[in-house]
């Protein structure tokens, strides 16, 4: 039996300076919480479009990936799908309130208008 193609393959946000922030923020993070995370963002690889609870949309083209981990905590990856129809990780964040931090949409937002500057 044949596996389903993903509908839109994640590709980590590059800086300039070639850094892959919600790639390192995952590094960082704990092997379990990593798994719970990975695994959802594949869901949302297959499934999408896919809403709530998995997905939330932000606004402007920025959307979340919802991942609630042990210990009361919820991960947040910050992404946006691209011309070419790829799901751009832009920043990862554990959130501990129940609003996003402004400074984190906004990282997500310059990360965002950074990589479709250079996008084709």
């Amino acid at each position: 039996m044949r596996r389903p193609l993903k509908r839109v393959p994640a590709i980590f946000f590059r800086t300039e300076a070639g850094g892959e922030p919600a790639r390192e923020w995952l590094k960082s993070s704990s092997r379990e919480d990593r798994k719970a995370i990975g695994d959802d963002i594949q869901k949302a690889e297959y499934a999408w479009p896919i809403g709530m609870p998995l997905t939330r949309p932000m606004g402007n083209g920025l959307h979340e990936i919802r991942t609630e981990l042990p210990g009361n905590r919820i991960a947040r990856v910050f992404f946006y799908i691209s011309r070419a129809g790829n799901m751009i990780l832009l920043h990862g964040i554990i959130k501990k309130s129940g609003r996003t931090p402004e400074k984190d949409l906004e990282l997500a937002r310059r990360n965002k208008r950074a990589h479709e500057r250079k996008s084709p």
